[in-house]
């Protein structure tokens, strides 16, 4: 049997890829089986508002650690806990589905370690920003931020390609640029909300720290600035 033969027809998913869908997947399947009464008895209903409450980033949280200097660990980790708690199953799929093609994508490229730093960057990041530069009570909740440090990356990769084969650069931003107007569509038609500051900032993060997860990525920057 030839190697072409043993060569599954789609490349799997690295593992990390699937272990972060997983997180993303599995709190949404316990809220709507609570929510149908199939688990939990009549409490179960309130599962998600807890888990807001419980896991999602507040900016008044962090404001009040920063002013009374108090770094309460179970407060910390909601820079993490909050990627993985949404408002709705239709929020959870789009994470996930584009967890899976940017995870695919970056792991593959750049490696698993790669796509924690990212994932987790970009959620990090994005909340920080979120609570220095606004002063929205509202809890930020949901992968987005995340996922868009993942966009970072995968930008990053193909401004790296466009610039070695001469292509247009600006169409590495496609991506973002696409998925930023469509929030922009839904805030006009749903009304405008403040989360698309923490997902640009996830973004932000995601492309500048590509510069250094890459292999010569730093190099070739300076290279392409210089000779431009």
């Amino acid at each position: 049997m030839n190697e072409t033969q043993n060569t599954p027809p789609v490349n799997p998913l690295p593992p990390v890829v699937m272990v972060l869908c997983l997180a993303l997947v599995v709190p949404e399947i316990v809220f709507l089986l609570g929510t149908q009464g199939w688990i939990g008895g009549p409490e179960a209903i309130g599962w998600r508002l807890s888990a807001v409450q419980q896991y999602a980033f507040s900016g008044d949280i962090f404001d009040w650690m920063m002013t009374n200097g108090r770094w309460v660990p179970e407060h910390l980790a909601r820079f993490v806990t909050y990627a993985f708690v949404h408002g709705s199953f239709t929020a959870t799929l789009f994470s996930a589905v584009l967890m899976l093609a940017l995870g695919k994508l970056v792991g593959e490229t750049m490696g698993q370690v790669a796509v924690l730093v990212l994932y987790f960057g970009g959620s990090i990041f994005g909340a920080l920003i979120y609570a220095l530069f606004l002063n929205d009570p509202a809890w930020l909740i949901g992968g987005f931020p995340a996922v868009y440090g993942l966009i970072g990356g995968y930008t990053f990769l193909m401004w790296q390609r466009l610039a070695d084969t001469g292509g247009p650069q600006f169409r590495a931003f496609s991506l973002i640029a696409i998925l930023l107007g469509l929030q922009l569509v839904f805030g006009a038609l749903f009304g405008p909300t403040t989360e698309w500051v923490a997902d640009l900032a996830g973004f932000v993060f995601g492309f500048c720290a590509s510069v250094l997860l890459v292999p010569g990525g730093l190099a070739r920057v300076i290279y392409h600035f210089r000779r431009d």
